[in-house]
């Protein structure tokens, strides 16, 4: 295949990903996250880019976000949300921290292809997502390791972005007069 060939099956891959997600899992999590009292987003690898990119979008919204390990980033307390991005739910790094937030009677959402894995076991929420782990290759994807994942989660808080716009009636406006000014 060419290239361009490439992006094209990539391109029918993510249409067919909004069918795999829970329209009731998706609107559970959004009530989730305009009920929190502050929401904390943590990730690792491309699953944390996308995630961090999502605690972006939420403070353009007017949100209270934080990333998990960022210098400015208060202590997690009761009536906060810990939203988790993985792909496998077996990260190492991510159990401790949703051990923890549990600990500390916070909310606890995982976005992730594996709802039965430790991490969606431990969460209160779960949304499932299309993809293969990074080390198996599924039959839902031709892409390498967690791509077809990644790419839809950044949709998918993309989608979350415009549901909670019309939720809140806030425009793109609103949503600039957050946006960094200093450059």
């Amino acid at each position: 295949m060419q290239t361009v060939q490439y992006l094209a099956h990539i391109h029918n891959e993510l249409n067919s990903a909004a069918d795999v997600i829970s329209d009731a899992e998706a609107e559970a999590l959004i009530s989730t996250i305009l009920h929190a009292r502050r929401i904390y987003v943590a990730g690792a690898g491309r699953s944390g880019l996308m995630v961090r990119s999502f605690a972006m979008r939420l403070m353009h919204l007017g949100l209270e976000a934080y990333v998990v390990g960022e210098t400015m980033t208060p202590g997690l307390a009761r009536g906060d949300l810990l939203l988790i991005a993985t792909g496998s739910g077996e990260t190492r790094s991510l159990i401790p921290m949703v051990q923890k937030a549990n600990s500390f009677q916070a909310s606890v959402a995982a976005v992730t292809i594996s709802p039965q894995s430790t991490i969606g076991k431990l969460a209160d929420i779960t949304v499932t997502m299309p993809g293969s782990p990074k080390e198996q290759r599924g039959n839902q994807t031709i892409q390498p390791m967690g791509s077809l994942f990644e790419q839809t989660l950044l949709l998918f808080f993309d989608a979350i972005v415009l549901r909670i716009m019309e939720i809140k009636s806030i425009d793109s406006q609103a949503m600039l007069s957050r946006h960094a000014n200093l450059e």
